[in-house]
């Protein structure tokens, strides 16, 4: 029998309420008490995964080791606690009715009706025990995303009581997240709001255990008492979410709220030590008391929705706190970006990163700022669609071939130097089917991002169609622009960098999706250097 305790964290009030940092913080306190730990997400959608959304909807897709398309919540689990995560940890409606409409068709219900329930909570229930029954871990954290009350949400909640009531208390609890509203007018925070979610929940026949309340102002003794006795949950277990400065305070402020305390307690778990944060709060002291600054420039199409390049910008306050720096991100549309006003976006930064992306929208401003940067020896650091821009600037303003371009751009050009990967000619299905995952690449010696990871042999996550065209390599590399990381089982170029320029990067996988707190990427640490020196300059 599985000795695996499960922690299901709900949300109501309303969305963004930051279900993801507060199952992420308990995370980490309970993993520096010594136990094993992992999270898992459950989305209502109805997409089988997040592959197909445009990020201005979902915000950034992140891709784990085994080819996973998920939830960003995801990148906030593995930069907390260092652990990488799989295809187990994220599940959509889509999947389960994916799933069980498939086990239909072969005849695996032996002719019954296919229920909601039994069928449909049977699914979800199988998916949140399948981390637990691995062996790997001691503690599962399940998100449940949406509002408690949303149609889409239903069926979640009602697997998670069915499961509280199987597992039984000592192995199950309910973590509800709301909102303690102020009301300026009234001067006093309202309990209001609160009473209702709970009693929504309670309607579902789950009682929640404890009660994290987000707040812009701290919560009264009397307040607590309150909340207590209208949510019929302990006075300690009410916990206080305040505003934070940053989310990696929040560990910090669950544990002076006692919430990894008051978790072991109630599943009957020992307090084996107290936790371990030596080395997240060095991060943190670091993260807050920079030495100095650098403005670097984030160029893409998304930029309206911070959340769409998430992973980008925690990997730069990784990076940040390992030089000392304060990274000012400054986001810049490349659709607003031409010849006439560059220098004057420009030429205040220290670096520039061009980001990832899809589509023809912006293009041309994403590669006049590789070309801007090339020529004002500017560190350039390219991410897929990046790295991409920066070899079709090359070509044509280098090797002089003007209308090369990208098959995703222009099918029609004539120097079609990114072309579609040869085993995707063949699929017409979107959802899934990029190169997705973890893949070798093996980096040339005496080259810079040789030198950056000290290796001549890494595995990068990616997350893309389209592909460096070696027919052209032979020019390129001529040219100045060398090819200094290649995946030897499909002799694709995975980095490309210009060894006459200080600082210039091109790398076809996303290595923000494996910056955490513990392991700060080598590739980030290194551009942000790299801005630094050239902000002394």
């Amino acid at each position: 029998m599985s000795t695996t305790k499960y922690i299901f964290v709900t949300g109501g009030v309303s969305s963004s309420l930051g279900k993801g940092i507060i199952a992420a913080s308990l995370a980490k306190l309970l993993q520096a008490r010594g136990y094993k730990v992992t999270i898992q997400k459950l989305d209502p959608y109805i997409n089988v995964d997040p592959g197909t959304l445009n990020p201005y909807e979902h915000g950034e897709c992140y891709v784990t080791d085994d080819g996973a398309e998920t939830d960003l919540d995801l990148g906030h689990y593995e930069r907390f606690l260092n652990v990488p995560t799989s295809q187990a940890n994220n599940v959509t409606t889509g999947r389960i009715y994916q799933s069980v409409i498939e086990k239909e068709r072969r005849g695996e219900f032996l002719g019954k009706t296919v229920q909601v329930i039994p069928h449909i909570t049977n699914e979800i229930k199988e998916r949140v025990q399948i981390l637990g029954k691995s062996g790997e871990f001691d503690i599962v954290i399940t998100e449940i995303g949406g509002t408690v009350g949303d149609i889409e949400s239903l069926p979640y909640i009602e697997a998670v009581r069915q499961l509280k009531w199987e597992l039984g208390d000592d192995n199950a609890l309910v973590i509800h997240l709301t909102l303690v509203p102020y009301l300026k007018a009234a001067g006093e925070l309202k309990t209001k709001p609160t009473q209702h979610s709970v009693k929504t929940l309670m309607e579902s026949g789950i009682r929640a255990d404890i009660l994290v309340c987000r707040t812009e102002h701290h919560l009264s003794d009397d307040l607590r008492r309150k909340l207590a006795l209208f949510c019929n949950v302990q006075k300690e277990a009410v916990i206080e979410s305040i505003d934070a400065s940053t989310i990696y305070d929040v560990p910090n402020l669950m544990l002076e709220e006692g919430l990894d305390t008051i978790v072991l307690s109630k599943l009957s778990l020992s307090k084996v030590s107290s936790p371990n944060l030596e080395r997240w709060n060095q991060f943190l002291t670091r993260h807050k008391n920079p030495k100095h600054s650098v403005n670097i420039g984030l160029i893409g199409k998304y930029v309206e929705l911070q959340d769409s390049y998430k992973s980008i910008l925690e990997s730069f306050i990784h990076a940040g706190a390992t030089n000392e720096v304060k990274v000012n991100v400054i986001s810049i549309h490349s659709e607003f970006i031409n010849k006439e006003n560059i220098t004057e976006k420009l030429s205040n930064l220290d670096a520039v990163l061009v980001a990832p992306g899809f589509g023809e929208r912006g293009i041309e401003g994403k590669v006049e700022t590789v070309r801007y940067a090339r020529e004002n020896k500017l560190p350039f650091l390219g991410i897929c669609l990046g790295m991409q821009m920066a070899v079709i600037e090359y070509s044509r303003n280098v090797l002089g071939l003007e209308k090369a371009n990208s098959i995703e751009m222009n099918p029609e050009t004539p120097f079609p130097v990114i072309d579609l990967m040869e085993d995707q000619k063949s699929i017409t299905n979107k959802g899934g089917t990029m190169r997705l995952g973890a893949w070798k690449c093996e980096l040339v010696k005496d080259s810079l991002v040789g030198s950056i990871y000290s290796s001549s042999n890494i595995e990068e996550r990616h997350r893309h169609r389209y592909e460096y065209n070696n027919s052209f390599r032979k020019q390129l590399e001529e040219a100045g622009m060398k090819s200094s990381g290649i995946n030897q089982e499909t002799n694709l170029v995975e980095v490309v960098e210009i060894p006459s320029h200080p600082w210039f990067v091109g790398v076809q996988y996303h290595p923000e999706y494996k910056s955490t707190v513990a392991n700060p990427h080598p590739l980030f640490v290194a551009f942000v250097k790299a801005a630094l020196d050239h902000s002394k300059k």
